[in-house]
């Protein structure tokens, strides 16, 4: 049974869950049905995690198959609610809304005919006045009601009201300011601080640059280094320094060479989205850990992104295809597993994650009852494998997970994730060298937000931010260990 402090932090998670619900549900009942539909969305994206500490609470197990298919179905409840969302008029509501904004302005020009010169002289946008003649030309009546010119850096903000739907007004914008002056300004469709949108032109020499050769020498340098401490990884998990016995190499090859499959695949899975979306990659910069091998690698965009639905592509594609293969590796070790084995863990090996203690259970049965279980290589490759691409997946920053909440919820909510990951890394690290190395590594290179799409405004669809979420949940459950209490009813140790 569980123990008090386990019953009472679960009834605590319930709590917390029915809480945010039940506010939610107030906050969507004045806005009648579209209200409603919204609020049955979070709803369905909470059902799974609500089924899995309710059911454990009242002594009932789910296995990993049962939480995949919760997970899968509240996904695709999640997308076709959305359609329905949108079906009830979503799209009437922002046209409204326009409407209002565009009677709002003629109030404001019918009240007030003289121009507001004298504003504007003190910040003249440092383009040239012929090139800002032209940019003015593009806006029209059907796209982006131009009202007040900023200067911005090299170039100007343009505020106003939005007339159409954001991706097709960003896209005519777009093409009408190239067909005027070329290849020479970039335009960026924003949300202002008070929620608006607004339109940022800036010369093309702002661009992102390619990697320098000397940036590029010191990529091959940590590539080096990571196949080296991917070897050193190895060794300890052989029970041998690597680095003091380079002449075991014959031994660590296996292991290393396949952590470092799990490292390239992640890479390859980057690579063949930006590719698809035409978008160029500088060359990863590995980040070599001897305790796993590597941490993953910091790879930063060398174009612009034309909209969040590409940043979202991008920032999944590695973790999937790495998990996808760290995964399989896991489930083919477990399958072999078996007396004779190389590996010798003690059960408590399989309570350090929800995930693959509960894939292990599922496989091995009651071979978790033992004290040490005779396990496959490929069992911890796959999941030293898993562990480097959930720490990829955590919300913070430039990394995969951070990248993911910025294209679906924007850069608000992405900061918010940035400091409550940080905060929570450094109180794990006083406990794990592993997190604070991992904190770390955040603060120092990763913190910062990745540059703002050409359109900021429209968001991924449903179906990318139901995969973003399950991929989340993922990351959650790779890295959540499994409580003693939890593991003995399960049937670990």
């Amino acid at each position: 049974m569980f123990t008090l402090s386990e019953t009472s932090i679960l009834a605590a998670i319930l709590l917390v869950a029915l809480g945010i619900l039940g506010w939610g549900f107030y906050r969507a009942r004045p806005f009648g049905k579209l209200g409603i539909l919204a609020w049955l969305q979070s709803v369905v994206l909470m059902t799974p995690w609500l089924l899995f500490f309710g059911l454990f609470a009242a002594g009932i197990y789910i296995n990993i198959a049962g939480i995949l298919f919760l997970v899968v179905t509240s996904a695709g409840l999640y997308v076709y609610l959305g359609r329905q969302l949108r079906a009830a008029g979503q799209d009437a509501i922002l046209k409204q809304r326009a409407t209002e904004r565009l009677a709002a302005a003629s109030s404001l020009e019918a009240n007030s005919p003289q121009p507001k010169v004298a504003e504007l002289k003190p910040e003249i946008p440092p383009i040239p006045e012929e090139d800002l003649n032209a940019v003015k030309g593009i806006f029209g009546i059907d796209t982006f009601f131009a009202t007040e010119t900023i200067a911005y850096q090299d170039g100007a903000i343009f505020k106003g009201n939005l007339r159409g739907e954001p991706e097709e007004t960003h896209n005519r914008l777009t093409a009408s300011l190239q067909q005027r002056l070329g290849d020479q300004y970039r335009l960026f469709l924003v949300e202002n601080t008070d929620g608006k949108p607004v339109v940022i032109v800036l010369p093309s020499r702002n661009d992102p640059r390619p990697m320098l050769l000397s940036q590029k020498a010191f990529a091959g340098i940590l590539l080096i280094a990571t196949i080296a401490t991917s070897l050193e990884a190895a060794g300890l998990l052989l029970n041998f320094d690597f680095f003091g016995n380079p002449g075991r190499f014959q031994e660590a090859l296996p292991i290393g060479a396949g952590i470092f499959t799990i490292l390239v695949a992640h890479e390859i899975g980057h690579w063949l989205l930006a590719r698809r979306h035409q978008i160029r990659l500088s060359w990863p910069f590995f980040l070599p850990a001897v305790q796993i091998g590597s941490f993953g690698a910091i790879t930063r965009f060398e174009s612009l992104l034309p909209n969040r639905k590409v940043l979202f592509d991008i920032a999944l594609a590695g973790p999937a295809a790495g998990g996808i293969v760290s995964l399989l590796m896991l489930v083919t070790g477990l399958v072999l597993s078996g007396p004779g084995s190389l590996f010798q863990l003690p059960n408590q090996f399989f309570q350090g994650s929800i995930l693959v203690g509960s894939l292990a259970r599922v496989v091995l049965g009651s071979a978790l009852q033992s004290s040490l279980v005779s396990v496959h290589p490929l069992v911890v490759i796959g999941w030293l494998g898993l562990v480097i691409n959930a720490l990829n997946l955590m919300p913070a920053g430039q990394l995969d997970g951070g990248r993911i909440i910025q294209a679906i919820y924007g850069r608000k909510t992405a900061g918010r994730a940035t400091v409550a990951t940080l905060i929570l890394l450094a109180l794990v690290s006083l406990g794990n060298t592993l997190a604070m190395y991992w904190a770390i590594v955040i603060f120092f290179l990763q913190r910062d937000q990745e540059r703002p799409s050409l359109n900021e405004v429209t968001e991924p669809d449903d179906a990318r931010a139901a995969l973003g979420l399950l991929a989340l949940f993922l990351m959650i459950t790779t890295l959540l260990p499994l409580t003693p209490g939890l593991a003995g009813r399960l049937g670990i140790g």
